[in-house]
């Protein structure tokens, strides 16, 4: 019965830290959110508790490494990781939350073996370096005179062109594009991430026809 009852707190273990990862994803409304890193956790989990077991009940009639099973979970999570990867224009979204994923498995794989201690600590590690190490990026951006400038512009495929091309005749070096929908059908946000030198102004946007 005690048996049952290790086997049990390992994955709900699993589980628990795996949605705490997974929570911060989802409030970010990153691809793979609450659900996916709970499954990826508890699932890497079950893994090394059925190595564990299969090693338990043959170690006697053959040689087995009882790590095994976990290795490919750790190379195999590469694919689900990938999925997570999407490139907008000049963005590429989807890095983190691919990290967090491998993490999160490693979490489980840890709290299936049994290594409570690891496990707990990796994922508060794994959760500060989420959120407080964000805040720290965004500062470092500001401190590199980064700003973000959000226009709203008919729905065209030409105009994203225009105004890039306005900021290549200004030397604005364009670190990120994102693409959002306007209020009517007819227009579209969008949201740049930019260094701009002194000479830029934004009266030169009256330009754009």
């Amino acid at each position: 019965m005690n048996y049952y009852i290790e086997i049990t707190a390992r994955l709900m273990l699993a589980c628990v830290l795996g949605g705490m990862i997974g929570y911060e994803r989802e409030h970010g409304n990153r691809p793979a959110g609450f659900r996916t890193h709970i499954l990826v956790c508890v699932g890497a989990a079950l893994v090394m508790v059925t190595s564990e077991f299969i090693f338990n009940k043959f170690s006697e009639f053959t040689n087995m490494d009882p790590a095994r099973l976990g290795a490919q979970v750790i190379s195999g999570i590469g694919f689900l990781g990938a999925g997570t990867i999407v490139r907008q224009g000049f963005n590429v979204k989807g890095l983190t939350t691919a990290a967090s994923l491998w993490a999160v498995s490693c979490v489980g794989l840890a709290a299936g073996i049994g290594f409570y201690e690891g496990a707990v600590i990796a994922t508060i590690l794994i959760y500060i370096t989420l959120i407080a190490l964000k805040k720290m990026e965004n500062q470092i951006a500001v401190k590199k005179q980064y700003r973000n400038i959000i226009i709203e512009i008919d729905n065209m495929p030409k105009m994203i062109y225009k105004l890039t091309d306005i900021f290549s005749g200004y030397d604005v070096l364009i670190k990120n594009i994102e693409y959002f929908n306007g209020e009517n059908e007819d227009k579209m946000l969008i949201k740049f991430f930019i260094k701009p030198p002194h000479t830029f102004k934004l009266e030169d946007f009256t330009k754009i026809k």
